[in-house]
């Protein structure tokens, strides 16, 4: 009897975490709507927002990164898809485990930005995987952490929180392309999913 009942608290638990964390992304991919109507170089209109689409909130998707920061890193060119570039720095190498394989990213530093005291602590996290252009965008995601997440030797991703670029709803922005050091051969099954709205063309 005693077994049974922690069983079942265990499974209330676990039940009313799951309800809370799908809470606290309803609540995230809210705002993140509702800063396209604030940002005044946003591609979207509040008719716009109707088609944008995100996979299910899962908690497996939010995962413990161990962080190992990049020393004496040369800045470099990140390319744009507009065929500019930008000036970014290796910042760390992040391990961690997805559906149970070990992967690996590198998350960057805008040098621009980080001359700015409101994005000074700014990390970049862009990738690809292989639900781009099928369920996702073709051109991969971005992340946004801060190195204030930065707890010991880890940092956690949530991928849950992974968004478009701006040029996935609109030509003329000049979005990084994540390096191919961060294609991930699995499907995230996580985040923003492909705009189904018509893209605008500047």
């Amino acid at each position: 009897m005693i077994r049974y009942c922690f069983i079942l608290f265990m499974m209330i638990q676990l039940n009313s975490f799951a309800q809370d964390y799908k809470a606290q992304i309803a609540t995230h991919r809210e705002n993140y709507k509702e800063d396209f109507l604030k940002d005044t170089r946003s591609p979207l209109k509040k008719d716009d927002l109707k088609n944008l689409h995100f996979f299910e909130a899962d908690s497996n998707y939010r995962v413990s990164a161990k962080i190992e920061l990049l020393m004496n890193e040369t800045p470099f060119q990140m390319p744009t898809y507009t065929g500019t570039s930008r000036e970014y720095i290796r910042y760390a190498i992040l391990g961690f485990k997805l559906n149970g394989e070990p992967q690996k990213l590198t998350i960057y530093k805008s040098i621009s930005l980080s001359k700015i005291a409101e994005y000074k602590d700014h990390l970049f996290l862009p990738f690809t995987d292989e639900t781009n252009s099928e369920e996702s965008y073709g051109g991969g995601r971005y992340i946004d952490l801060s190195s204030q997440d930065i707890k010991g030797n880890f940092i956690e991703v949530d991928f849950n929180k992974a968004y478009n670029p701006y040029c996935a709803y609109s030509d003329g922005y000049q979005c990084p392309k994540p390096p191919a050091e961060n294609d991930l051969k699995l499907k995230v099954k996580a985040g923003e999913m492909i705009y189904t709205g018509d893209k605008k063309h500047k």
